[in-house]
């Protein structure tokens, strides 16, 4: 069975990954059959060869899921198309003051109705 995986490389704590192509027997690091692209988690950078992903699945080679999840969010040339999340983490002490005044908001609104 023919496989899309990741392949890792990069140095301890900074990985960057190859999609390649491989027969489901070998080893990750095993020569490829062919090279699909690159994605880098931590910049979410990507260069992916869509159209020959897609023929390669069409084929019959079973893609993993993050592969998947990737070839699903790229763009037709092949970038990744990310949306950063907006919202802030407050702390535990930042939470409860915000709701302290929310209450106390609401409170000053139903008293005025």
């Amino acid at each position: 069975m023919v496989k899309i995986r990741l392949k890792r490389l990069g140095y301890k704590k900074n990985p960057v990954y190859r999609i390649v192509v491989l027969n489901s027997t070998t080893k990750r690091q095993a020569a490829p059959i062919q090279q699909l692209g690159f994605y880098n988690p931590k910049t979410k950078e990507m260069k992916l060869d869509k159209a020959s992903a897609l023929d390669w699945i069409s084929k019959g080679a079973q893609p993993t899921q993050t592969v998947q999840y990737l070839i699903n969010n790229c763009k037709e040339d092949g970038t990744l198309n990310y949306v950063k999340k907006e919202t802030e983490k407050l702390s535990k002490k930042a939470q409860a003051k915000l709701k302290a005044e929310q209450e106390a908001a609401a409170a000053a609104a139903s008293e005025e109705a």
